[in-house]
């Protein structure tokens, strides 16, 4: 077992981890016709907003209570009624998700009395829109407890409660915020292969996934229907993927009795076999002849880019849940993990991360760690540091803005997985120079010094 080494030091160098709001909005997104809202200030909401643009390419309909000096010392609660009354009648969202910030949550206000108190006296004004909050403070957590916290509030708030008749064809799947439109869409694409109809929440592989609408909307254009999360009581079985999955899988077992059924992630022959297993248990069906032929693909491209692994030293920095997704198939393929640096200390995900310590720091850190390694793993903010170690970069999580695509790349299922090896391999390829005569010539290289 690893050991994991807390922050030591009192300011950050080319920040690794994203706040908590960031990503209880993407996980809000998830949901059709929703509108995530940052009570906090403007400037909170911008950075964002900038961040989710730059990475999605789409446009993102994020708002923001606009918090400023007077209501900071005096009170949220009115720019809060104010806000969700503007939008009711500006862009008639079904929902609103409502994200606090570091501004509103050190002041201590009782916001979900406040909210109460809004719904009561603006009920009839509000009709139609479901509104949710989620504590989601800057100075707690990153991406994955900010998008955990969020799935649990949706939950909380709109699957109703108590058994019903189960409908033993639909399963509910918590997919983690480690994965991207494309992953969940490969995950659907192998759940119906078994003749099963999966609710997914959030489900971001129908609203950030670069579609373009018949007609402009103010919201997210598609995602898991209120309808949709209304009957996830009735399912068979829930999936929660990602160890910070676990919180929402347990409150909606809990609230509805559908039972849970946990995992680490799902790249890699073992958990992708696992998958199927279990799938193929609650549908009763054998495994589809189509998925059995991915894994034997799976197999042969293992056996090929394990040549590329072996032997070779990775440096990644990531969420706790993609770090141990990432680091485990490169350590199956050979790899040794030199620096693994993640967000927080608290995910049981670190556990399991194949490397001697796993660190809670910045990319300043990896960066030092880094030296001598064959590849860098993380997002696109890593980037100076490959280019000053001369490291070849292998973007992965949020953001990756200086790449196109980053919304459809797959690391999921045996197809996922396979094209991550390909992906991880042939960049430690192309930064691998062949030694020539030239090269080698003493005469050469010395004019080349002297030159210089």
């Amino acid at each position: 077992m690893n050991a994991i080494a807390p922050i030591s030091k009192s300011v950050s160098t080319n920040p690794l981890k994203m706040s908590a709001p960031l990503g209880a909005a993407m996980a809000f997104l998830g949901v059709d016709g929703a509108v995530p809202l940052f009570h906090g200030s403007q400037g909170c909401t911008a950075f964002a907003l900038v961040l989710l643009v730059r990475h999605f390419k789409e446009m993102i309909p994020l708002q923001t209570t606009a918090m400023n000096e007077v209501s900071t010392i005096l009170g949220g609660a009115d720019h809060v009624e104010e806000a969700l009354l503007n939008l009711k009648k500006r862009m008639n969202p079904k929902f609103i998700g409502i994200c606090s910030t570091a501004l509103t949550e050190t002041r201590g206000e009782d916001f979900e009395g406040d909210l109460r108190g809004v719904k009561a006296r603006r009920q009839q004004e509000l009709s139609g829109t479901e509104v949710v909050f989620a504590s989601t403070p800057d100075f707690t957590g990153a991406l994955e407890e900010g998008w955990s916290k969020a799935v649990s509030s949706i939950v909380e708030a709109l699957v109703p409660a108590g058994p019903v008749e189960k409908d033993a064809t639909q399963i509910n799947v918590l997919v983690g915020q480690h994965l991207t439109a494309g992953d969940v869409e490969a995950l659907r694409d192998m759940i119906e292969l078994f003749g099963l109809t999966p609710i997914i929440l959030p489900d971001i592989s129908r609203s950030l996934d670069g579609t373009v609408p018949d007609e402009w909307r103010p919201m997210s254009n598609g995602g898991a229907t209120l309808e949709e999360i209304a009957r996830m009581n009735a399912s068979a079985a829930t999936l929660a993927i990602g160890a910070h999955m676990r919180a929402p899988g347990q409150a909606l077992e809990a609230k509805t009795g559908v039972p849970t059924l946990y995992f680490d992630h799902l790249t890699g022959l073992d958990s992708c076999d696992r998958l199927c297993v279990e799938l193929s248990q609650i549908s009763g069906r054998a495994v589809p002849a189509r998925l059995r032929r991915e894994r034997s693909r799976l197999i042969d491209a293992m056996l090929d880019g394990h040549f590329y692994f072996a032997g070779k030293k990775m440096a990644v920095a990531a969420e706790p849940d993609l770090l141990l997704a990432t680091t485990q198939l490169m350590h199956e393929l050979g790899a040794e993990i030199t620096a693994a640096v993640t967000t927080g200390s608290g995910s049981a995900a670190l556990a399991g991360v194949p490397a001697k310590d796993v660190i809670v720091g910045d990319l300043g850190d990896l960066e030092k760690r880094a030296e001598g390694v064959d590849l860098i793993a993380s997002h696109s903010h890593a980037r100076q540091a490959a280019a000053r170690l001369h490291v070849p970069h292998l973007r992965i999580g949020f953001p990756i803005f200086d790449r196109l695509g980053a919304a459809y790349r797959m690391s999921l299922g045996y197809a996922g997985t396979r094209q991550l090896i390909f992906e991880i391999a042939n960049t430690i390829q192309a930064a691998h120079h062949d030694v020539t005569p030239q090269s080698l010539d003493p005469f050469l290289l010395r004019q080349k010094e002297m030159s210089a």
